[in-house]
């Protein structure tokens, strides 16, 4: 009986023991998030409510870096007569290897913005299409243009000149101040955020205020884990090259080789210049430094780019300027916060294979344009945090294509030992060669033409039952069964994964959430509203 008492004050002691474990280990957990959302924020006074700058700038809004996004948007703003303040790190030209190619639908979005005269002036090349290579064979896959002005295409360039073409244009508005500094911290005052404190070039500490603050500091940015849930994915390299009078197979087009492992991509981003960018799989790349880099892309790259293309590539690899890149992807999971919102590429991120980026960030910044215009004082900030919520939603159509697609190609086109999977690239390569409504509905989705979730899921398994069609046909084994039965598993299991990322009923359902309905809130005249107290 004594025993019996024994364990049974153990066993009750090691439970209690696990439960308080559990316990402590929770609140732990969530003093983490909170100390994580709060790192780049710091709590601050601000007297009567009013927003004042101690730099002496008053602005309506607050633009935390001026990239493609920054920019784009701080030129949209000051046209509809907001006073703009953006805080950007460093204003010289930015020399990236990644953001150089804007789809048609981007270019759409840049006309409807009244920025297309920024492709203008820094030799920026028309791309009508695609040539897709795979195992010696090619197709060439065409923009569905037939409907558009003869002056929309996409466009391929210099990112750097890009985005000084578009800092000149938004700094040539009256009401824009362009400036140089580091944004530290976002200022916080009862849970909305009121402004930035940043560091001007000269070291100097200035805080700025405005009732709304819009972060787009980009793909490394320091302020996005006070307004969101940041799951950064980094699946792969790219490795960046500049090749030189290179005649690629076909001109004004994009090139995309089905490569082993991953794909290799050329578009021209001037008239005598080619980038080539390298998929590299996983985080580590061959060190450049010791040659391990040029040994690679010589040995096992350069054989699988097409004959035309190989005298330029390998001397672009010895003249030595070998570039490289982290991808990163991580799906929209923003915290309404009052006072504050997030844009571009510190907001949302794809895999750049399919180049979507500048074309999400134009479109979001052409949804945040429509919500604001009705809008003249911005300062009721809870009310207006609960008004935007609609954006998150209203955005889903393009984003949630192009993400989706970019997340999904990229795992289509990379090399696989598994049998499955190779019929699920080489079906996808025979699909889009069909021509038709077979290519032109894909290509419609990447490029931000066709910006339909439900388009994008039919055609992805479209080509997975093209591929298992392949394999039954004429006549089918159990083999063929069992690879294809994989094959719609495991195009079921790149797919869904992306779709529950971005929010299912969000892509297919939107009408459904209550945010898309929210009106603009409207400022009651305090003269009106005395009226109508002395009729009753």
């Amino acid at each position: 009986m004594a025993d019996s008492y024994v364990w049974g004050w153990i066993l009750c002691s090691v439970t209690t023991l696990v439960a308080l474990c559990g316990v402590a280990f929770k609140r732990r957990k969530e003093n983490g998030i909170s100390a994580t959302r709060t790192e780049s924020v710091k709590s601050v006074s601000v007297s009567n409510g009013e927003c004042r700058s101690a730099d002496g700038i008053d602005a309506d809004v607050i633009i935390v870096g001026a990239g493609v996004a920054g920019s784009a948007l701080a030129h949209t703003l000051g046209k509809d007569g907001r006073r703009v303040h953006v805080i950007e790190r460093d204003l010289t030209e930015p020399d990236r290897i990644v953001g150089e190619l804007l789809q048609p639908g981007g270019y759409l979005k840049l006309i409807e913005l009244g920025l297309e005269d920024c492709v203008e002036e820094i030799d920026a090349q028309k791309v009508f299409g695609y040539g897709l290579f795979k195992d010696g064979k090619r197709t060439r896959l065409s923009y569905p243009l037939e409907k558009f002005h003869s002056d929309v295409s996409g466009r391929s360039f210099h990112n750097g000149r890009f985005i000084q073409r578009m800092r000149e244009k938004s700094a040539s508005l009256p009401n824009v101040c362009l400036e140089q500094g580091t944004v530290t911290s976002l200022l916080e005052e009862k849970g909305t955020i009121k402004g930035v404190q940043y560091k001007t070039k000269d070291g100097r500490e200035w805080t700025a205020f405005a009732p709304l603050t819009i972060v787009c500091d980009g793909c490394f940015s320091n302020l996005r884990r006070s307004l969101c849930s940041p799951k950064v994915d980094v699946p792969s390299c790219f490795v960046g090259l500049v090749l030189e009078n290179c005649n690629l197979p076909y001109s004004n087009h994009g090139h995309v080789i089905l490569a082993d492992p991953s794909p290799i991509l050329f578009y021209p981003i001037s008239s005598t210049e080619v980038r080539c960018l390298v998929d590299i799989p996983g985080q580590k790349v061959p060190s450049i430094a010791n040659g391990e880099m040029a040994n690679y892309l010589k040995t096992v790259v350069a054989p699988q780019v097409p004959p035309e293309i190989y005298d330029s590539f390998v001397a672009a690899i010895e003249k030595g300027n070998i570039r490289t890149m982290p991808n990163r992807s991580m799906p929209a999971a923003p915290y309404p916060t009052p006072g504050a919102l997030l844009m571009g590429d510190a907001f949302n991120m794809r895999h750049p294979l399919t180049g979507g980026g500048m074309t999400v960030a134009l479109s979001d910044i052409v949804v945040l344009r429509d919500l604001l215009r009705p809008l003249h004082d911005l300062n009721d900030a809870p009310t207006l945090c609960k008004y935007l919520e609609s954006f998150y939603t209203l955005r889903k159509p393009v984003a949630s294509t192009i993400n989706t697609l970019a997340g999904a190609l990229y795992k289509v086109f990379c090399a696989s030992p598994d049998q499955a999977r190779k019929e699920m690239r080489q079906a996808c390569y025979d699909y889009l060669s069909l021509g038709g409504i077979f290519s032109s509905g894909p290509v419609s989705l990447l490029s931000g033409l066709n910006p339909r979730p439900l388009s994008l899921v039919l055609h992805f398994f479209a080509v997975a039952i093209y591929g298992v069609g392949r394999l039954l046909l004429p006549f089918p084994s159990p083999n063929r069964i069992w690879i294809g039965a994989r094959l719609i598993s495991g195009a079921s299991g790149i797919i869904f994964p992306i779709i529950k990322a971005e929010g299912v009923r969000q892509m297919f359902f939107p009408a459904t959430v209550p945010a898309c309905y929210r009106t603009p809130p409207v400022k009651e005249d305090p003269d009106l509203k005395k009226y109508s107290k002395n009729n009753l």
